[in-house]
């Protein structure tokens, strides 16, 4: 796995909201959907920086939707996580698991 494969924390959280949501993953559905998880305030544009540089490395894929009257006219752009991303978590989660194995006791395990 090179460098540019592995996920940041907030990438990672992206990622986890845009798996959630399915096909309903788009800006506002993203921010509100880690906001409620885990009540983290964070801003669209840091969504969709972070969403516009994991599609460069292929980890998501994005459409737009239909323009709506309620948007201005403007349509909404949905996000996929492809098979690179799911991989990207995988890896993800496995280095956090190595690195907290033995360490269960301080996480409330135990």
């Amino acid at each position: 796995m090179s460098e540019k494969d592995w996920l940041g924390e907030f990438e990672q959280i992206v990622l986890l909201a845009v798996l959630r949501l399915g096909a309903n993953a788009y800006g506002f559905a993203i921010q509100q959907e880690i906001q409620a998880r885990i009540g983290r305030s964070c801003s669209i544009g840091a969504i969709s920086t972070t969403l516009d540089r994991m599609e460069q490395k292929g980890f998501v894929s994005s459409r737009y939707g239909e323009s709506t009257p309620e948007r201005g006219g403007r349509a909404k752009k949905f996000f996929k996580v492809e098979a690179a991303g799911q991989a990207g978590l995988r890896n993800s989660y496995a280095a956090r698991a190595a690195m907290a194995h033995g360490l269960e006791p301080l996480f409330g395990g135990a």
